[in-house]
Parts: structure tokens; sequence; C-alpha cells
């Protein structure tokens, strides 16, 4: 039996275990019915796992954006695609802590941060359909 789930519920988890912080969040699919689980070890925030949880052949670990690589990579191949004079500059932002205001204030002066929001949703939606498909998870597309 194949889990289907829509792409926002998807998308929702995601980013629920792409939250970076001092604690930690996890999100599970269910294989049988594309149930979501939302769970964080701060206090009270999100729900209790299920019980076998760790039991992969019933449920699914969300990944997050370092898992999907989503991160350091999409950007430089937005500034390869959008922006190349700056690549140079892109890539050394990376190498330091504060890359990604560093990139957005550049993208802001280049006329260039709703191109990146919108290619960066593009990656993670691709990164998500393909990582659904790998598992065996139906995506129910909504109407628009």
């Amino acid at each position: 039996m194949t889990a289907r789930l829509r792409l926002s519920d998807l998308v929702g988890a995601f980013e629920w275990v792409s939250v970076d912080g001092p604690f930690e969040n996890l999100a599970y699919v269910s294989r049988a019915s594309g149930e979501i689980w939302l769970v964080s070890d701060f206090d009270d925030a999100g729900a209790e796992p299920p019980e076998d949880a760790d039991d992969e052949t019933s449920y699914l670990t969300v990944p997050s954006k370092r898992e999907l690589d989503l991160g350091r990579s999409l950007a430089l191949r937005f500034a390869e695609e959008f922006i190349p004079n700056d690549l140079g500059a892109v890539r050394e932002f990376f190498s330091r802590r504060g890359a990604y205001a560093r990139f957005k204030d550049l993208l802001e002066q280049r006329g260039a941060l709703d191109a990146w929001f919108a290619y960066e949703v593009a990656g993670v939606q691709q990164a998500l359909r393909a990582w659904a498909l790998e598992n065996d998870i139906e995506l129910v597309e909504e109407a628009a």
C-alpha cells in the first residue's frame, strides 16, 4: 500500500525538521496512511512520536535541508545561473558563518531576492518529490 500525502504537508514537515536551534525537531510519515507526526525535544512543542517510529518498515523520517543538500549547494547553483559575476563572492560568503545574511543582502542589491525565493521553493519541492518517489510515497498536489 502506497502512502498518500499532500505536497504542502510534506513541505511543512520538511520546514519543521530544518529549523536551526538549540533543540531537535523530527517528523515521521506513516508508510501506510501518510499521516505525519511533528516531534520536538523542546518541552511540549510537537507531538509524541508513534511508539514504533523507529521501525523503518512502518515510518519514514522526513529529511532536513542539510540531508537533501539544499543549503550552500542550492545557493551556489542559483548564483551560477542568475548572478554569475558574483559567484566568487557567494563562494566566499559560504566559507564563513553568517553566509545567508550576506547572500540575501547581495541578492537584494542585485534585485534578485524574489528570484532566489522562487528558486529555493522549486528546489525544495523537486528534492521532496524525488525523496517521496524513492520512498514509495504518492504526493497529492493541491489545486492553485
